[in-house]
C-alpha cells in the first residue's frame, strides 16, 4: 500500500470518524428534534442536492461542450451529494452541525437509489463508450456512512450526555483539530492527484470552478429567500457545494472502471477545498451563536 492509499483509506476515514466524535459531543436530543419540528431547512438542502445539482452538472457539462467521458465524470459527482468533509466545515464555519449531518444522512441514503438513475441517464444521453452496469454497493455505502458519521457521532452525544462538562472542555480543541485535518485532508488530496493535476485542470478546472460556487451560490440564495437563519443558512450553502468526491471517485474508477472520468473530480476537489477555505477563514471568526 502507497503512502496516498495509507492517507485515504485509513488515516482519512479514521480522521473523519474522530471528527464526527468531536462534533457528536456537541451536540444534544433536542438539536436534532428542532431540525424535525421546522422540517423546512431539510427539504431545502434535499431539493438542493438531489434535484438542482444533477441538473446544474448536466446544464453545465453541455453549455461548456465537454466531450462524452470529461461530461460523465461531471455528472458522478453532480450525483454524489454531502459526505462527512461537509459536517467538519460546517463544524469550523459554525454552522447548524445537526441540520447538516442531518442531511448527510439522509441524502447519502436516498443517493443509493438517485445516482444509477442520474448516471444511466447521463451515460445514454452524452453517448460515452462505457458499456457499464451501474450499480452501487449498497451495504459498503451503509457501513461506510454508519461508521463514519452514526455512530461516531452518537458515542459523542452520549458522551456530551454523561461527562457534560469534558466535552465542553473539548469543543475548542476539538475546532482545532477539524481545521488541521481538513489541512491535511487537502495536501493529500493534491498528491493523489498530483500526475493528473495539470491536465486536469486545463479540462475541466474552470466548468468544475462554476459547478462549485453556482452550487454553493444556490444553497446560499435559496437558504435566504426561505428566510433561514445565519447558521442554517451556512449548513445548507455548504451541504449545496461540497460533494462526496471519495464516493464520485469510487463510481469513476471501481465501478466504471474508467480513470479519466475522475479528472473533473480530482479538479473538484481542489476548488471544492480552496473555496471551503475561504469559508472556514470568513466564518470561523463570526462569534458563536444559538439563535434560531
Amino acid at each position: 500500500m502507497t503512502a496516498v492509499e495509507l492517507i485515504s483509506k485509513v488515516f482519512l476515514p479514521l480522521a473523519l470518524a474522530i471528527i464526527m466524535l468531536g462534533m457528536g459531543m456537541t451536540l444534544i436530543i433536542t438539536d436534532f428534534t428542532r431540525v424535525i419540528k421546522y422540517p423546512k431547512a431539510i427539504l431545502i438542502g434535499l431539493t438542493n442536492q438531489l434535484i438542482f445539482l444533477p441538473l446544474i452538472g448536466c446544464s453545465l457539462a453541455i453549455a461548456f461542450n465537454l466531450n462524452p467521458v470529461m461530461a460523465v465524470g461531471l455528472m458522478i459527482l453532480a450525483s454524489c451529494p454531502g459526505g462527512p468533509t461537509s459536517n467538519l466545515i460546517t463544524q469550523v464555519c459554525k454552522g447548524n452541525i445537526a441540520l447538516s449531518v442531518t442531511l448527510t444522512a439522509v441524502a447519502s441514503l436516498v443517493s443509493i437509489l438517485t445516482i444509477p438513475f442520474i448516471l444511466s441517464y447521463a451515460l445514454e444521453y452524452f453517448g460515452s463508450n462505457t458499456e457499464a452496469t451501474i450499480k452501487l454497493p449498497i451495504i459498503d455505502t451503509l457501513l461506510q456512512i454508519m461508521g463514519i458519521t452514526v455512530i461516531p457521532i452518537s458515542l459523542g452525544m452520549l458522551i456530551r450526555k454523561h461527562k457534560t462538562s469534558f466535552a465542553k472542555r473539548m469543543e475548542k480543541p476539538m475546532r482545532t483539530a477539524s481545521t488541521v485535518i481538513f489541512i491535511l485532508v487537502f495536501i493529500a488530496v493534491l498528491a493523489a492527484n498530483a500526475d493528473k493535476l495539470i491536465d486536469g485542470m486545463k479540462e475541466a478546472g474552470l466548468v468544475t470552478l462554476v459547478l462549485n460556487i453556482s452550487t454553493m451560490g444556490l444553497g446560499y440564495l435559496t437558504a435566504r429567500f426561505f428566510k433561514l437563519n445565519l447558521k442554517n443558512t451556512i449548513s445548507i450553502t455548504i451541504e449545496s457545494g461540497i460533494q462526496n468526491g471519495t464516493l464520485a471517485l469510487v463510481i469513476a474508477t471501481s465501478i466504471l472502471n474508467n480513470v479519466e472520468m475522475g479528472i473533473p473530480i480530482g479538479a473538484y476537489a481542489i476548488w471544492m477545498f480552496l473555496t471551503a477555505g475561504v469559508l472556514m477563514w470568513q466564518l470561523g471568526k463570526i462569534p458563536n451563536s444559538n439563535s434560531e
